[in-house]
């Protein structure tokens, strides 16, 4: 019996790939499963198995709690200390005293017991090998045989027990995948559930395409070409980002390959999806000019504040440039990261005029000036007072229609402008500062008073009738001096009550 069980453990750790110690532990599960089962008692059984020779050994055990526990719940597998010293000296609470009993021979019942825990136990373990192999792979491409499809998605054969499953939303849309395909997918996520690790696959993010670029053009992984980024509407339309680091080398050019090789390989394995190469530009307005190809930018208005463009294109264009709902566009502005508005020239035209007519007028009533001195401002660029008050002199007198004087005089007109502004707002800050009766309110300081009227509590007779919890926005204000001051608030409700009080009893005497 005990060869045979050295041979079993050989056997199965053999053909299934697992260490001979994981056999050897479910065997020995098996065995005290069986040594339970013959006794029919709830005991706490376990079995040593000999690694050399295959004899084993079989103890019945029992956790020791301390004299004073009240967590003992059953006396067949736990024992206070006092009566665990009796089995052994060395006895402590947390650990286990155990005394041998008869072994159970490794028959029928034991073998059938050893199969199960055993295929459990290998199942287990495949399952942290598959974790371990993969886990430091998420995020990076994978390939195998696609085993089943269903309406959910597919399941894809990775090697070595590892199984990938493609949802339905993360495959391209009408792809003809079938069974015995080999396809290839990012690895996004890893889940470790009951019937196995959970490989989750996607071949639509935008990372996919980036990978697919990685195998076919060998200068991306010299680092003498780099990808930056990549935006998809998968299976249809895709643009990525490219950057060469060596001045000989046409990033572009490269990506594309002998006649179109590389990236229609690329194209291929994402089912036709068209791919533009777009060469990244420092320049912020020149990138999205770049990200627009196919289409012709004609001009471009950046606001850098709104983080936006108007892009002008030629009328017959402007469908083209758009894209089939919106999708170049769409591409376009995720990849540069700004928001991109298209329009034609006339269009682009017309809005700025109005734009132009719009500061112009606003101008003329700032600095009270006219028409044309406000339209030459606007056309160098200055489009709000604080510019005509803060730029450089030089800047406005390098304008042609400006001389020393009008220049002192825009400058004088809008420093005094902002002067006043600045005053206006200071006196809106006065009149809802803090009242007197509340600055002069025991406790009180200026800073705190100055807060509380920014939260809307001007006066004393505001404070009294807040409460603890409506102070809670006030940063510097812990619960136990927001209670404090606003009792001292409320000081005087209590001093009117005691007034009134008095005058009501002197009345009485009176009568």
């Amino acid at each position: 019996m005990n060869k045979e069980i050295l041979m079993v453990v050989d056997a199965v750790s053999n053909e299934k790939g697992v260490s001979k110690e994981i056999i050897f532990e479910a065997m020995e599960i098996a065995l005290a499963t069986a040594t339970k089962r013959k006794h029919g008692e709830e005991m706490d059984v376990r079995v040593s198995i000999n690694r050399e020779n295959g004899g084993y050994e079989t103890f019945q055990r029992w956790a020791v709690f301390a004299d004073d526990s009240s967590e003992l719940e059953d006396p067949d597998k736990e024992l206070r200390l006092e009566d665990a010293l009796e089995i052994s000296q060395d006895a402590k609470p947390g650990e286990f005293v155990e005394v041998p009993i008869d072994s159970v021979v490794f028959g029928r019942i034991a073998a059938q017991t050893a199969r199960q825990v055993i295929v459990q136990k290998i199942r287990e373990a495949e399952r942290e090998q598959v974790i371990d192999e993969f886990q430091e792979r998420v995020g990076s491409l994978v390939n195998g045989i696609v085993k089943r499809v269903d309406r959910g998605g597919i399941f894809v054969d990775l090697g070595g027990n590892a199984e990938g499953f493609i949802p339905r939303e993360n495959l391209i849309p009408r792809e003809p995948i079938k069974p015995q395909d080999r396809v290839k997918a990012i690895l996004y996520e890893i889940k470790s559930e009951i019937r196995g690790p959970q490989l989750f696959l996607t071949r639509t993010s935008p990372e996919f395409l980036i990978q697919l670029f990685k195998l076919e053009v060998p200068e991306v992984g010299q680092d003498l070409i780099e990808i930056l980024s990549a935006a998809r509407d998968p299976g249809l339309r895709a643009k990525i980002v490219v950057k060469s680091n060596d001045s000989r080398i046409d990033p572009v050019g490269a990506c594309v390959g002998m006649r179109g090789s590389r990236v229609q390989a690329v194209s291929n394995e994402l089912a036709g999806e068209r791919v533009d190469i777009i060469l990244h530009d420092d320049n912020a307005a020149q990138f999205v000019i770049n990200a627009m190809s196919p289409a012709d930018v004609l001009s471009i208005v950046m606001d850098e504040e709104a983080h936006s463009m108007d892009i002008a294109v030629d009328e017959e264009k402007l469908s083209q440039a758009i894209g089939r709902g919106g999708q170049n566009i769409r591409l376009a502005s995720e990849l540069t990261g700004w928001e991109l508005n298209v329009m034609t020239e006339k269009d682009a035209e017309e809005k700025n005029d109005q734009e132009s007519k719009e500061l112009i007028n606003k101008l003329m009533d700032d600095l009270d000036v006219d028409e044309n001195v406000a339209s030459i401002l606007v056309q160098e660029g200055f489009v709000s007072i604080e510019e005509v008050a803060y730029v450089p002199t030089n800047e406005l007198l390098a304008i042609e229609e400006f001389n020393e004087e009008i220049v002192n005089e825009l400058r004088s007109r809008a420093r005094d402008i902002l002067v006043t502004q600045a005053l206006v707002n200071e006196e809106i800050i006065d009149q809802s500062g803090p009242s007197e009766d509340l600055l002069e309110l025991d406790g009180m300081d200026k800073e705190l008073a100055f807060e509380l009227a920014s939260k809307g509590v001007i006066t004393r007779e505001d404070l009294a009738e807040q409460s603890v919890i409506d102070l809670e926005v006030i940063k510097s204000l812990d619960a136990q001096k927001a209670a404090e001051i606003i009792m001292k608030a409320r000081a005087h409700w209590f001093d009117d009550k005691e007034e009134k009080s008095s005058d009501k009893e002197k009345g009485n005497v009176n009568e």
